[in-house]
């Protein structure tokens, strides 16, 4: 159970690697044409007011539904569903609360979909691929991504949304430093590991500060986009040899210690509040042994309701369990997974079978928003059936190579492929959640920077704040407020640096940065400010964060949205000359 609980703050780094892969490979992904704001402008070209989508609510009703399918702002390159045309052309005008209302149903139901899928799938899988490559918890934790990554790629892949990106990195970090650590404060005080903290902080800090300075200077040039690659390097070499130096000590010390002496617990490592050894599901076991019938394996594997469970929860618990169910289902047909806090590693061998057939073709239909997997090879064949046909084969090759009661030696091989397969489930869901909330925006005349600094930034960290305050609750604050400040280095470094470099690539000029407007300085701001209060404020107390500390964080965080929006609605605003 430990190994699994730990997992819980990897569960999104791999999968933001994937998504950044993705994106380099030519995704366009949600954040694109149809995000551009008149806050910033990277070439300088701000759009007409009839450009901009917001603008459809100022319409006759009768020209609106024309308006969103002429303009180019309105049009969203991912995703499966125009949520604006469903808006303005699908409903009656009189109809549009209902309409809101089925989108933010909808909205709640994805959210649902990335969070059982994150924590039923996707850790599971990547617990199994740290297991077989010996991946370090510490190390792992540390190199856990937060919110933006895969944004900030497709923002910088068109000249006109890079500005964009800073905002929505910035606005992303300053909600993870301050609610998600000081939630973490408030659940569980704890005290902090010293030495990973303050590296982590001080690296996010000069991060931070490469952007500020990459703003005042209105572009980010060849050198600087290789300097934030680089820097990222030298973070992960330097997390690397800490970990190896600390435990070169940690071996000299046991050596010297006298018999009996307790082993030290590391900076990332600590013993959970409390832990129950005993496993009730040895009651249930039937007393004479009988074989299941292959058809009888493939049915209870593919039942996603414990009724034992099912009969001991609460209400509340059940209501949600129903809404769940059509979700786990799905994801139990196409997700293989494999748990290595299981005897026979969650072994199921026809249900494994057909995940060889289902998860490549789910493979194919999900990445790109189905435009691979219905491309015609030579114009005749397409993708998606060589896909089933090969999967075919290979599931037919292995059901009679193996036997329903012992996994096969390359069982771990169904790992990678279940970790793919949820790591795309969780991009489509993301995806779509993205177009909605930018749809929502352009009902209520929101800019996309308020979007980006509220709701965006808001779902882009609601699975990192649930996964942060569960291993809080398990016990383990450390290692989640650990990440807060380890995680979202990658984002900003990774995300400006590789994204600038992607478009430096292709138009061979710097890109131009010329944000128009105060709101970028108090992100910019309010970031470096609450990354100077922890850093000066946590060392203060010795490491021991509290309740106090962690609602001091929230009121931060609060002063900062009220300050945000107070400014992008101009009642705070620069004096002009």
């Amino acid at each position: 159970m430990a190994s699994r609980q730990l997992n819980l703050q990897r569960v999104l780094s791999l999968f933001r690697v994937l998504l950044m892969v993705e994106t380099v490979s030519g995704a366009r992904g949600s954040l694109t044409e149809a995000h551009i704001g008149p806050q910033f402008s990277a070439s300088g070209v701000n759009q007409t007011p009839m450009d901009d989508c917001r603008e459809v609510c100022s319409l006759n009703v009768s020209d609106r539904c024309d308006f969103v399918r002429t303009t180019p702002d309105c049009r969203s390159q991912g995703g499966y569903l125009n949520y604006l045309e469903g808006i303005f052309c699908s409903f009656p005008p009189h109809l549009l609360p209902l309409a809101i209302t089925l989108y933010a149903f909808w909205l709640f139901y994805l959210f649902l979909i990335l969070g059982v899928t994150a924590a039923k799938f996707f850790c599971p899988n990547l617990s199994a691929i740290s297991t077989t490559l010996r991946l370090s918890h510490n190390v792992a934790v540390s190199f856990s991504p937060r919110p933006g990554p895969r944004s900030a790629l497709v923002a910088f892949s068109d000249p006109r949304t890079a500005g964009l990106a800073f905002g929505a990195l910035f606005g992303a970090g300053v909600l993870v430093t301050t609610v998600v650590a000081g939630g973490i404060a408030i659940l569980r005080p704890f005290t902090a590991a010293s030495r990973p903290f303050l590296r982590d902080i001080i690296f996010y800090m000069v991060a931070v500060l490469l952007t500020f300075t990459a703003l005042y200077l209105g572009r980010v040039t060849l050198a600087w986009a290789l300097g934030y690659l680089g820097l990222y390097v030298f973070y992960v070499l330097t997390v690397v040899l800490c970990t190896w130096i600390y435990r070169w000590q940690r071996r000299r010390s046991l050596v010297y210690s006298m018999p009996g002496t307790p082993e030290m617990l590391s900076d990332s490592e600590e013993e959970p509040v409390s832990s129950n050894s005993y496993d009730y599901s040895e009651e249930y076991r039937p007393l004479l042994f009988y074989q299941e019938t292959t058809a009888q394996l493939l049915a209870q594997a593919l039942n996603p309701l414990d009724y034992r469970k099912w009969r001991n929860k609460p209400v509340s618990w059940r209501v949600l369990k129903v809404f769940k169910l059509p979700v786990e289902f799905l994801l139990l047909l196409t997700v293989p997974v494999v748990d290595p806090d299981k005897e026979d590693g969650n072994w199921k061998r026809p249900l494994n079978c057909l995940h060889l057939v289902i998860s490549p073709l789910v493979l194919a239909l999900t990445l790109q928003s189905g435009a691979y997997g219905v491309y015609e090879i030579g114009g005749l064949v397409p993708v998606w059936a060589v896909v089933v046909i090969a999967g075919t084969v290979v599931a037919a090759v292995t059901f009679f190579a193996t036997s329903n009661s012992e996994p096969p030696r390359f069982h771990w091989l169904f790992a990678f492929l279940g970790f793919l397969t949820s790591a795309l489930w969780i991009n489509a869901a993301a995806t779509e959640v993205v177009n909605i909330l930018r749809s929502l925006g352009v009902v209520f005349r929101l800019s996309n920077t308020v979007l980006g600094l509220t709701l965006l930034a808001w779902g882009n960290s609601i699975g990192d704040a649930f996964s942060d305050f569960t291993l809080a609750r398990q016990g383990y604050p450390r290692m989640a407020f650990s990440a807060c400040f380890g995680g979202i280095i990658l984002n900003i470094l990774v995300g400006v640096g590789l994204g600038c470099l992607l478009q430096i690539s292709r138009s061979h000029t710097d890109v131009k940065l010329e944000p128009d407007g105060l709101l970028v300085w108090v992100l910019a701001g309010a970031l470096g400010l609450s990354l100077v209060c922890s850093l000066v404020s946590v060392p203060l107390q010795c490491f021991q964060l509290n309740k106090v500390y962690g609602f001091f964080l929230l009121l931060f965080y609060s002063s900062f949205l009220v300050v945000a929006l107070l400014t992008e609605f101009g009642v705070i605003h620069l004096k002009s000359v």
